[in-house]
């Protein structure tokens, strides 16, 4: 990555009243259904799946944080029943145009014991070179633009993790 400052880097885990042995974070994720991507959080619009360009799955998430649109494009980069990397060159639109945005969207879960495990939803995100120019042009200081941008994707991370969590239980138990 050409640009190796972070914007955000927020993690949250959840409980799963699952054995760790149903859980398979890549089947949840690339066959969630809109719906249920949807009762994730009052922020997500749509989501879907397909393929990328290399043949690798991608879920595309479109959701709006801070008053702008995003539309991400995460491509497996890791997928194991209890471990999902994907990564994005998203779209964020914004009041004065269209940039792109890094993001690094890792899913896990570890066992507690025989009928539990904790989730962790770790997202980190970084400008790209286009951003950085795209703020140096309007006269914002890159920190001040990460200051104002945390507490909103620390939230949205807060707030959705449980509610991952309780989906890939739904999916999990689901799969008898």
């Amino acid at each position: 990555m050409a640009n190796e400052q972070i914007i955000v880097d927020s993690s949250f885990s959840a409980i799963i009243n699952a054995p760790i042995e149903k859980v398979n974070i890549p089947e949840w994720c690339f066959t969630l259904p809109e719906k249920e991507y949807q009762s994730c959080s009052p922020a997500h619009i749509a989501a879907g799946f397909t393929t990328s360009p290399e043949g690798k799955r991608m879920s595309i998430n479109v959701e709006v944080l801070g008053g702008s649109l995003m539309v991400q494009h995460y491509v497996e980069k890791l997928a194991e029943p209890a471990h999902l990397i994907l990564e994005s060159v998203s779209d964020v639109f914004t009041p004065t145009g269209r940039v792109t945005i890094h993001v690094h969207w890792e899913l896990s879960v570890k066992k507690i014991d025989d009928h539990t495990c904790e989730f962790t939803n770790r997202v980190l995100s970084r400008p790209t070179d286009e951003f950085i120019t795209a703020l140096e042009k309007q006269g914002i200081p890159f920190d001040v633009f990460k200051t104002q941008r945390q507490p909103i994707s620390i939230y949205h991370n807060r707030t959705e993790t449980p509610l991952f969590a309780a989906s890939i239980e739904r999916h999990a138990l689901s799969n008898n």
